[in-house]
Order: C-alpha cells, then sequence, then structure tokens
C-alpha cells in the first residue's frame, strides 16, 4: 500500500532529529547576504567537503551562491539571538551581530564553535531544495564553546558533562 506522506507530519518527524545550527553568509559586491541553515552535514575528508540544502523558494541563496568564497560558521549555545535573526526573512540579518570577511571573502560570525571557508563546488537540483556541495578550504574551531542545536521546534545548547552528569558519574 502505497501512503501519502502528508508535510506536517513529515516536518514534526524531522524536528524529533536535533541538527546544528550554521550560518552561511557571503559577500554580495560589498554586501554581506547571511542566512541560517540546520541542513548542513560533512561529506568527505578527501576531497574535503561539506553540504548544506536551501530552498528553492529561498531569496537569499541566489545571492549567496554567485560568490566565490563562502563562510559556514558553526554557531555556538550562546548564539541562539544569532540562530534567530538569521532564520527571519525581511530584516538586516547582520544588524547587531559581530562577523568579519576574511582575506578570500568568505562572512564569518565572530564567537561561532567552528568555522569554514569554502567555495561552491557544485549543486545538485533535489525536489524542493537545492544541495549545495561546498569545497573546504579553510577551517577553524573554538573547542570551549558549546554547541547550539535545533530540536522539537526550539533552540538548545548542548553543554560538556560536568560532575554529577550521567557520562561524568
Amino acid at each position: 500500500m502505497i501512503r501519502m506522506i502528508e508535510s506536517h507530519a513529515l516536518r514534526r518527524a524531522f524536528a524529533a532529529y536535533p541538527t546544528g545550527v550554521t550560518v552561511l553568509a557571503a559577500l554580495d559586491e560589498t554586501e554581506p547576504v547571511g542566512m541560517a541553515v540546520n541542513s548542513f552535514v560533512s561529506v568527505s575528508l578527501k576531497p574535503p567537503l561539506i553540504s548544506v540544502c536551501i530552498a528553492h523558494t529561498s531569496t537569499t541563496w541566489p545571492r549567496i551562491r554567485r560568490a566565490t568564497q563562502l563562510g559556514v560558521s558553526v554557531l555556538s549555545a550562546s548564539q541562539e539571538s544569532v540562530g534567530r535573526r538569521f532564520s527571519q526573512r525581511d530584516v538586516d540579518r547582520f544588524a547587531d551581530v559581530a562577523w568579519y570577511a576574511t582575506p578570500h571573502g568568505g562572512v564569518l560570525v565572530h564567537g561561532a564553535s567552528a568555522w569554514f571557508e569554502c567555495s561552491l563546488e557544485r549543486t545538485i537540483e533535489a525536489g524542493d531544495h537545492d544541495i549545495g556541495l561546498l569545497r573546504l578550504e579553510r577551517v577553524g574551531l573554538e573547542p570551549a564553546a558549546s554547541a547550539l542545536v535545533f530540536h522539537g521546534g526550539r533552540y538548545r545548547g548542548l553543554y560538556p558533562e560536568g560532575p554529577g552528569s550521567a557520562a561524568g558519574a
């Protein structure tokens, strides 16, 4: 028996899987342009590749994808407000957000737990989304920063295990 999947039920099921929260950003001419992306995944170590999935309805993705260098910032637990801002439409996403352009043209968010400078290797059309396959050029890590995740329709911070926790007991 073939059963159709309702969009609402599918969204709820996908929300059961926690995902990291990233900001994908670039310079469009001299202006930064960026968006929140939680469909981010490592693809390959050799060559170093990651992917992001972007809805065809995005008005930001066409501006980002024409840049030669892109930045992906993995937001830390203290950056929930940044995740919310970059998820909104019709706002200045960079207002009150500390960011910088790299010497190579990527745009990164200060305070991220990790960051990647990359270039667009290729785009693959997949249903109502594009899969952007990104080749990594440079990476950085802030090991002390805890991760921000999106789960069950809300942001949550992941913090290191401490004394008395199940893993630390």
